[in-house]
C-alpha cells in the first residue's frame, strides 16, 4: 500500500487543532502548553504534550513524547512517512530528534523567537552537513497557537508562579 504524504490545507488545519487540544491538556496540568500529533497515512498515530515538570524530565517535550509513541506504534525508530504537527516551533533538542527520526515533514503553529530551531533562532533541519532534511512549514494557526502560550504565562505571572519550557 502506498504511503500518503500529501495533505490538503483543511487536513493540515484539522491535525493542528488536534495538537492544540494536546496543548490545552498540558496547560490544564500546569505544563507549558505545547501539543503535538504525528500523522502516518492520513491518520494520527501518536499524540504528545509537554510533561517535563510532571516527569522531572527535561526531554519530555511534546514532540519527543509523540515521537516515542509513534516509533513504538509503528515498530520503527525511523518515521520517514510521517508528518509532525506541533503548536510551537521546535527547540534544538526536538529538531535534532526530528532529524534522527527522518520525519518527512513538520508543520508548526507559532514561531519561537527565543529557542526556535526551525528558522527563528537557528535552523537545524536545513543545516547542509546533516544528512536528512525534513520539510518544514510554519505559521499554521499561528495566532491561536501563540495565544495559548501567552495566556498561560500571563496567568502564571499574575499568580506569581514560574515555569520553564
Amino acid at each position: 500500500m502506498a504511503k500518503r504524504l500529501t495533505t490538503t490545507a483543511a487536513e493540515d488545519e484539522s491535525f493542528m487543532r488536534q495538537a492544540l487540544a494536546c496543548a490545552r491538556t498540558a496547560a490544564a496540568r500546569g505544563e507549558v502548553p505545547v501539543g503535538a500529533v504525528i500523522v502516518h497515512a492520513g491518520r494520527i498515530v501518536a499524540r504528545g504534550y509537554n510533561r517535563p515538570v510532571a516527569k522531572c524530565d527535561p526531554t519530555a517535550h511534546a514532540e519527543i513524547e509523540a515521537l516515542r509513541k509513534a516509533a513504538r506504534r509503528l515498530g520503527n525508530y525511523r518515521l520517514p512517512d510521517c508528518t509532525l504537527y506541533v503548536t510551537l516551533e521546535p527547540c534544538a533538542m526536538c529538531a535534532g530528534a526530528i532529524a534522527q527520526a527522518r520525519l518527512a515533514r513538520i508543520v508548526y503553529g507559532a514561531p519561537d523567537p527565543k529557542t526556535g530551531a526551525c528558522g527563528s533562532v537557528i535552523d537545524i533541519l536545513k543545516e547542509p552537513r546533516i544528512n536528512h532534511h525534513t520539510r518544514v512549514s510554519g505559521g499554521l494557526l499561528a495566532q491561536e497557537c501563540a495565544r495559548i502560550v501567552r495566556d498561560f504565562f500571563q496567568a502564571r505571572r499574575r499568580r506569581g508562579a514560574t515555569v520553564q519550557r
